[in-house]
């Protein structure tokens, strides 16, 4: 299989012919709003999508969509709404937001509200993971949605953790399965009062010490609310002592999964705009 890191919480997952879009924001740097009303008021995405996008997106088959609502743009923008409208992609997302993208004219193919209960998908099976995108009073204004555990048969079980920060959920779902592949977000994302949203430096250095796996890294560097830089997480990995497990792709870069889920001849941190990971 392989993992193409697109921007932000964007990725592509390829499992043989299947290729599969996940919470696509594609619009142009700058095209969307700030996300904090204090400090740095940076219109977002930050950066423009890689060079590489627009071919990707040409062969993707699939959409899973983590969640949608209460100005989650960052996970499904106008410019990727257009997108699957018009190529009818099918989405995969929860009955929460089933009516709500159907309205759109998306192609929706809602799982179950039952986390337990697996679906059949891609000739393997997918369910779905709670996650809590924060907690206190800024919890209670996000829309929390839901990670994906897809298992394919011949292929690396994959944890999409979603928007989450680390809790007691995910850590007993990563005991319990432990995926050879999870992809976890990493910006520590906040706003101008309450705690983190998503997980953070240390959160995903936990993950990674919990996880059996190899872990990917992502929601870098292209919102205004998300402080963590790749090289801050980096230097993170290596006194930790997790650099052969953890990656941090640079936006356009392709991770190759070998065997058992494990990267080969991979650039993990020091050439982050060439980041890529290869079987030999």
């Amino acid at each position: 299989m392989k993992i193409q890191q697109i921007r932000n919480a964007t990725i592509i997952l390829e499992f043989g012919s299947h290729r599969i879009l996940v919470d696509p924001m594609l619009a142009s740097k700058g095209a969307l709003p700030p996300l904090r009303l204090f400090g740095a008021r940076l219109r977002n995405p930050l950066v423009d999508l890689p060079e590489s996008a627009a071919n990707a997106l040409d062969s993707v088959t699939h959409c899973l969509i983590t969640h949608c609502q209460k100005g989650h743009f960052d996970h499904l923008d106008r410019a990727a709404s257009r997108w699957l409208r018009e190529k009818q992609i099918p989405v995969i997302c929860t009955p929460r937001d089933a009516p709500y993208l159907a309205v759109r004219g998306l192609n929706t193919h809602p799982l179950s509200d039952d986390h337990d209960q697996a679906a059949p998908f891609l000739g393997g099976t997918i369910r779905t993971v709670k996650c809590t995108h924060g907690e206190g009073l800024i919890g209670k204004l996000m829309e929390h949605g839901v990670g994906y555990f897809i298992e394919v048969p011949g292929e690396p079980s994959v944890y999409l953790s979603g928007d989450t920060i680390f809790t007691q959920v995910v850590q007993d779902f990563v005991l319990r399965h432990q995926p050879q592949i999870s992809v976890v977000p990493a910006g520590g994302a906040h706003f101008d009062f309450g705690g983190e949203i998503i997980m953070g430096i240390d959160e995903v250095i936990k993950f990674t010490k919990m996880s059996k796996g190899t872990v990917v890294a992502n929601h870098l560097e292209a919102l205004g609310h998300c402080p963590v830089t790749r090289s801050d997480l980096a230097a993170a990995a290596k006194l930790a002592g997790v650099v052969s497990r953890l990656y941090i792709p640079a936006d356009g870069a392709i991770l190759e999964i070998c065997g058992m889920g494990m990267p080969r001849n991979s650039v993990r941190f020091p050439d982050l705009d060439k980041a890529t990971a290869s079987c030999t």
